[in-house]
């Protein structure tokens, strides 16, 4: 009897040691492989924009390192909710992204009603860059620095106005924020896009702007408009001799930046995969070439840096859109 019971012990022992693990490991789910086919990159601005541009030259790479077709799809229109609602709703797998600049993230939602909000609906999960805009001037404006200018505005009172490519734009707000930062009153003057408000500094139609300077700089260069700084808390390396806003006026920082979200809930395994291949197709250096050509300096972020990121923001313009009295449409 006590052989039997030692026997049925031991088959016992025998079973745990090798069938069991088996047996569990049969019922753990199975890790999909990602990605096996290719990954749709929506984009919330028109081709040809700058949104458009970054993801066209990030996508490149970003295809190479996934070994899958990244594809760029514009969907642009109504202040990016064409483009953030079809990524919402898109199922949380990774093969549908959104690239957008923190205009249509933290910005547009203050301006126009959303069918989505960004940051409950979409996962953060890596940027791209950071585009200062740069600070230009109508050539015959009596102003040879930012210094020079805050005064010329102070003594004018009234009397300076500043473009925008639309009212609630980056460009609207950043000279809103100057406005409330140094304590001057400049008149605003929105335009049907950064086109047209280029062409009225340059015919001196408005005094100044505050632009991207990838659209800018040709113009900078012909001396059609004359730069006198950038948005940007530091230097940019497109054009190292001009100084930083904050380097007169501390604490102005203002920049476009460029993301890259998925549907909340996609799995964090892919987050963090899509994040790698990120970080790394940004810092190649064929890639940050074209990217600090088109304007942008490199910032790699993690997925939670990001989305605290795009939390200060979206506050931050809140509060100047509603100091600004500008209306949401």
């Amino acid at each position: 009897m006590i052989s039997i019971c030692f026997k049925a012990i031991i088959s016992t022992a025998v079973f745990t040691a090798f069938v069991a693990p088996a047996l569990a490991q049969a019922q753990k789910p199975a890790e999909v492989p990602f990605p096996v086919r290719p990954v749709r990159l929506l984009t919330a601005q028109a081709a040809g924009g700058p949104t458009d541009v970054v993801a066209r030259i990030y996508a490149g790479r970003l295809s190479e390192l996934l070994g899958q077709q990244a594809v760029v799809d514009n969907r642009h229109g109504a202040g990016g909710s064409i483009a953030g609602e079809l990524t919402a709703r898109a199922p949380a797998d990774g093969y549908t992204l959104m690239v957008a600049a923190n205009g249509t993230l933290a910005v547009a939602p203050h301006l126009i009603k959303l069918s989505y909000d960004a940051r409950r609906d979409l996962t953060p999960v890596a940027l791209i860059g950071n585009s200062p805009l740069g600070l230009m001037v109508y050539p015959q404006l009596p102003a040879a620095s930012f210094k020079e200018l805050i005064a010329l505005a102070k003594a004018r009172p009234g009397k300076i106005n500043f473009g925008s490519s639309a009212t609630g734009a980056t460009s609207h707000l950043a000279g809103e924020l100057l406005k409330m930062l140094a304590g001057i009153n400049i008149i605003h003057v929105p335009y049907k896009g950064a086109g047209p408000a280029l062409i009225a500094i340059m015919s001196g139609e408005i005094e100044m702007l505050i632009s991207g300077l990838s659209s800018g700089m040709p113009y900078v260069k012909q001396k059609q408009v004359r730069l006198l700084a950038v948005s940007s808390a530091k230097r940019v390396s497109l054009v190292p001799d001009v100084p930083a806003m904050a380097e007169t006026l501390p604490g102005y920082d203002v920049s476009s930046w460029y993301a890259v979200l998925a549907p909340a809930g996609t799995p964090r395994a892919i987050v963090e995969r899509l994040n790698q291949a990120s970080t790394t197709a940004v810092t190649t250096p064929e890639v940050q070439a074209k990217l600090v050509t088109a304007g942008v300096e490199i910032e790699s972020l993690l997925p939670a840096q990001l989305g605290a990121k795009l939390a200060t923001d979206y506050e931050r313009w809140g509060k100047v859109v509603k100091a600004a009295g500008i209306r949401p449409n």
